[in-house]
């Protein structure tokens, strides 16, 4: 984490739920609220897909067709998955 001169003092409104799920959490990993807070925004936004993911998202967005998934039962559903490969 950045020092104490790299913050900027931000007020954000949460719901009072949501404030003490972060105060237990922060709690249980030992760590202060702010720095739970910060962690999980920071996890977040570097959260970022796979390339694989990538290309099937871009695939959806042309409209390209993946294929048809069986599910009349297990077994065709797992054949119909090793199809689309």
């Amino acid at each position: 984490m950045e020092s104490v001169k790299d913050r900027k003092l931000t007020a954000i409104h949460l719901r009072a739920s949501l404030v003490e799920r972060l105060r237990v959490e922060a709690r249980r990993e030992n760590l202060s609220l702010n720095s739970l807070v910060e962690t999980l925004l920071q996890d977040a936004l570097d959260r970022k897909p796979n390339p694989e993911t990538l290309a099937a998202i871009e695939e959806a967005r042309r409209g390209e067709y993946a294929g048809t998934l069986d599910v009349s039962s297990f077994d065709a559903f797992m054949k119909s998955v090793n199809a689309i490969d």
